[in-house]
């Protein structure tokens, strides 16, 4: 899939409505951009390749049926999308349709495992593209220095000397970029 960047998102959630008005390139799109990490949540659920593999294909014979259902407004697509993989894979469980390999269907959600969920990961891969996104957006001052203190780990009064400003500067000029990054989140979400 591309990089959770918002053009990619912009890019995924008009494929779902292009999807939605019958358009089989669109599908072609949502396939490429999607289906490794869709596999992944299948696999994940059945523990058997070629019953994933099922689960992928129902996935998307579904989704060309039901593109319509799919609402921007509620979810991101890669969100979405990953729900709907999810529900078949467990649908398969709860069907008898899986061979031994697979996890009973209580054990679906809550299967251990260290590594997050492929749905979380591009989750928090959204929101941090959409939080490099609203920090672009600050004046320099602002940015460099919610940058240098939350990225780097510099101290207020390290900033305030890096900068040859006033300590109090320094922390208005964060607390005033904390605040409109806070305003730019809460409209992208």
């Amino acid at each position: 899939m591309e990089r959770a960047t918002p053009e990619a998102r912009k890019r995924l959630q008009e494929a779902m409505v292009q999807l939605a008005s019958g358009d089989q390139s669109a599908l072609e799109y949502i396939y490429r951009a999607t289906s490794t990490k869709l596999f992944g949540i299948c696999y994940r659920i059945l523990g058997d390749r070629k019953e994933a593999e099922d689960a992928l294909q129902d996935v998307y014979v579904n989704l060309w049926q039901r593109a319509d259902r799919y609402d921007p407004t509620r979810a991101s697509p890669i969100s979405w999308l990953a729900t709907f993989a999810r529900n078949r894979a467990v649908d398969r469980l709860r069907t008898g349709k899986v061979r031994q390999n697979a996890v009973p269907v209580e054990e679906a959600a809550p299967m251990p495992d260290n590594a997050p969920m492929a749905d979380d990961v591009m989750i928090d891969s959204e929101r941090t593209a959409r939080v490099h996104t609203c920090i672009e957006t600050l004046e320099e001052n602002q940015r460099s220095a919610i940058k240098t203190a939350f990225f780097e780990g510099q101290t207020y009064a390290q900033l305030a000397e890096a900068q040859n400003v006033p300590l109090g500067t320094m922390k208005s000029w964060i607390r005033r970029g904390m605040a409109k990054l806070k305003t730019c989140l809460e409209a992208s979400e």
